[in-house]
């Protein structure tokens, strides 16, 4: 059988798994294995062993368990309550001004944790009522929690730029470093668009009233604006050595997780039942990413051996007679597309095997240490927006498990429009301007 049907043969029956509703590590692990001793025989099985310790032999893995655990501790602890509480009062008295602040709690709630789902629970759990209870409109609520929450994929430290590291074989500091700047300039999309709206129908996110505002003295407001940056000294503390290049990235994992507790111990919050939750949850999150990873590696050296990627390049290079620009957005486009049905890691691992190695020799005049860093950004905003796209979205479900009765799947499902169209303008941001990815990468020499 040619390799380019033995290939598609793989890539249907995995689809055909996924759809039945099997674990994502399961389908890609029982076909990469069945297809490797299927193809060399007894020998094939080494190729699970070889994933297996070039799994246990990554490093930078460490970092997993310390940022989720952290997070966990951060949500489970009420650490993020106080930052609210400062947007609150400081961003209050503007139009769309709490809907702003959720925006900036977001961004630190990502700078800590690197999963999305915990500024959604954040979100859902302390911005959610406020904002309703203050007559924001709910689809400018839910979207703002929604496309918020997004962030934390992409702002380091980032889970899935982790997950993605591992299979494309790109340094992890780096994948941080350049999800950055890209991750500020989507925020800043969200702020504007926020501002600009509120601004011009301030019904949407109306201002506190001017009697509320006076409760509050200068010395409440300067209190709640130390308490308030507790967290962003929990950062700082966390990447500053990193970025500086006096630690590595384990390391400052590491104290993070260190200054998180203590911090929650500092308030007397730290409780046996917040160690025991964070704890169960790390493993949990943890295993799932390993079998992930280890199954996507398996699967993709039974692409190797094939040769299936230098198929597809002459498919779209000499037969199609494609530019390499065409065949990026292309792959983007598909990203998308599958982004309405599959998760980020899903789709990481189904097309990781063809796309990163594909990327690798595309002429796009961007260095060939850097490119790969680059598409994990790209990779990664897509991601975001499958994140909020329908039908399969899955921020969409989550809002809804949070929401009140009153906010129907229609209006969580309008409520994203907006915030998925600024996701693009991003995306395109960052695709015709590398630079936003790469400055940092190519100007800080971290470890």
């Amino acid at each position: 059988m040619p390799q380019e049907m033995i290939a598609l043969l793989m890539f249907s029956t995995m689809l055909v798994l996924m759809i039945t509703g099997q674990r994502v590590f399961g389908v890609i692990g029982v076909v990469g294995v069945i297809a490797a001793l299927a193809l060399w025989g007894t020998g094939g099985q080494a190729m699970g062993f070889s994933a297996s310790m070039k799994l246990m032999k990554w490093y930078p893995m460490l970092t997993l368990p310390m940022f989720v655990f952290m997070g966990y501790v951060m949500s489970e602890t009420r650490l993020a309550e106080d930052l609210y509480k400062m947007f609150h009062v400081w961003f209050g008295p503007v139009p769309g001004g709490l809907a702003i602040g959720t925006i900036l709690l977001m961004v630190l709630i990502s700078a800590m944790n690197g999963l999305s789902v915990a500024g959604m629970a954040i979100g859902s759990t302390i911005a959610l009522p406020e904002l309703l209870r203050r007559g924001y409109d709910k689809k400018m609520v839910t979207g703002t929690i929604q496309a918020g929450s997004s962030l934390g994929i992409l702002i380091p430290p980032s889970v899935v730029l982790v997950l993605y590291a591992m299979i494309a074989r790109a340094p992890v500091s780096q994948l941080w470093l350049a999800g950055l700047i890209p991750g500020l300039v989507m925020a800043g999309l969200f702020i504007a668009y926020i501002a600009i709206r509120c601004g011009l129908n301030p019904s949407l996110g109306p201002a506190l009233p001017p009697e509320e505002r006076a409760q509050y003295s200068t010395e409440d407001k300067l209190r709640l604006l130390l308490a308030g940056l507790l967290p962003l000294g929990i950062f700082a503390a966390m990447m500053g050595p990193f970025i500086m290049g006096t630690t590595s990235l384990v390391e400052s994992s590491v104290i993070g997780v260190a200054v998180t507790v203590l911090a929650a111990v500092a308030k007397g919050r730290f409780t046996k039942q917040v160690f025991e939750v964070a704890t169960r949850e790390t493993l949990a999150i943890s295993c799932m990413f390993m079998w992930i990873i280890l199954a996507a590696l398996s699967f993709g050296a039974v692409f190797d051996g094939l040769g299936a990627v230098k198929a597809i390049e002459g498919l779209f290079v000499e037969q199609m007679h494609l530019g390499p620009w065409t065949i990026l957005i292309l792959m983007q486009l598909s990203f998308l597309i599958m982004g309405m049905f599959l998760d980020d890691t899903a789709m990481l691992v189904i097309v990781a095997p063809l796309y990163v190695p594909l990327v690798a020799r595309l002429d796009l005049g961007i260095p060939p240490d850097q490119v790969l860093v680059w598409y994990g950004v790209l990779y990664t905003i897509t991601c975001q927006i499958a994140y909020l796209t329908p039908p399969f979205g899955y921020n969409l479900f989550l809002m809804r498990a949070f929401a009140p009765p009153e906010i129907t799947m229609g209006d969580i499902y309008k409520s994203v429009t907006p915030f998925v169209l600024l996701m693009v303008v991003a995306l395109v941001l960052v695709m015709v301007f590398p630079q936003l990815a790469l400055w940092l990468p190519q100007n800080l020499n971290v470890k």
